[in-house]
């Protein structure tokens, strides 16, 4: 493997030694991480998957949404039960082309498929639970980052981001502007709505209010809140479809059982949900996400988004109703870098970012070919 001009031989350790297996999940284990809150969260370990040689000039990080993890490409199997998440975007020859980039997936801080998180033991070897500290996405941001410089990934070529992903690929390119060569941005904003965290806040109050939620101190009970975060899906579920999709697809459609088809769809997702996450890792994740807004004790939006030096793509969805087209007109903007806003056309809703494959694929080879 040849490195680009520059690069200490010895930063290439790792995740890319020649030999190591791609689409593996790996453990770095990162220290301490220093909050926002002011508290410190010990023996901090994030799971990630890469896939692709790195030759130091070519690393792409994508960060996933809310509920998702680092398995963006790849069959099923141990610790997955499903396939990629992007299977369509990231792999051999496609628009993330692992054939020429190196690509890096990390499971975010506070989640429940690998990375720390309120199920992991705390210093008395007990789970953390309800006493796991609140994070922000900055605080995921600096675990992220931290995890670049095990993985000695001094600049990313691309850093990608939908939804709660894009939050924090946005405060990657704000607070390590030289770290960050490229930015994608896809459905997401600068600062979470108060709709948005009316939505969330409701979430989380559907779990807090389940007889089993015992204040997150629920690991050695019989199951956990399964209730309270199965309704909690199924009202976000809703936010990421479009009105259009579901009268299209349920109508008043009543199925012989008697219920309604649409009330049917959604007790999918949430049981699907249920079977896979962490009730504790939702509230956390969902509360990290209202404390978004990238002009906190930067003087303002602007000025915070002023700081980006990455050429940017930003991508919105036109039927989302969760992040509507309006967040992703400010940031196209607002970014110096931004060549105005990319439109995807999806009757999906906010999950057309993850469902469009062929218009977010075109924007993604183009930003980083």
């Amino acid at each position: 493997m040849s490195l680009a001009p520059g690069i200490d031989p010895s930063l290439v350790t790792g995740a890319w030694r020649e030999g190591d297996p791609t689409g593996a999940r790996k453990f770095a284990d990162l220290g301490d991480i220093e909050l926002d809150s002011g508290r410190t969260l010990p023996g901090v370990r994030l799971a990630y998957e890469t896939w692709g040689a790195y030759d130091g000039s070519n690393a792409v990080l994508i960060l996933h949404a809310l509920t998702g993890d680092s398995h963006v490409h790849g069959p099923a199997g141990p610790g997955h039960p499903t396939p990629g998440w992007w299977d369509a975007l990231v792999g051999p020859g496609l628009a993330i082309d692992t054939d020429r980039l190196f690509v890096v997936a990390a499971n975010i801080l506070g989640g429940c498929q690998g990375s720390t998180g309120p199920a992991s033991l705390d210093a008395d070897g007990l789970p953390w639970g309800g006493s796991f500290p609140a994070l922000t996405v900055r605080d995921q941001v600096r675990a992220e980052a931290a995890l670049a410089d095990h993985l000695g990934v001094p600049r990313w070529h691309g850093v990608i981001g939908g939804s709660a992903g894009g939050m924090r690929a946005l405060e990657w390119a704000i607070e390590h502007p030289a770290r960050v060569d490229r930015l994608f941005l896809l459905a997401t904003s600068a600062a979470a709505s108060a709709e948005q965290i009316a939505l969330s806040r409701t979430q989380v109050a559907a779990i807090e209010t389940d007889p089993a939620w015992f204040d997150g101190d629920y690991y050695d009970g019989p199951q956990g809140p399964l209730s309270g975060l199965d309704l909690a899906r199924r009202i976000a579920h809703i936010a990421y479809r479009s009105e259009g999709e579901l009268a299209e697809r349920f109508g008043r459609t009543v199925q012989a059982d008697g219920r309604w088809a649409v009330d049917s769809y959604l007790q999918h997702h949430g049981a699907k949900l249920v079977q896979r996450f962490d009730a504790n890792s939702y509230v956390v994740l969902t509360s990290a996400m209202d404390s978004h807004d990238v002009g906190r004790d930067r003087g303002g939006l602007e000025a915070a988004l002023g700081r980006i030096t990455a050429r940017t793509v930003v991508a919105g969805i036109d039927s989302d109703r969760l992040y509507p087209l309006h967040q992703q007109q400010q940031l196209a903007d607002l970014i110096p870098g931004a060549d105005g806003l990319d439109v995807v056309a999806s009757p999906y809703g906010h999950d057309g970012f993850l469902i469009e494959a062929d218009q977010v694929g075109e924007l993604a080879r183009h930003l980083l070919t």
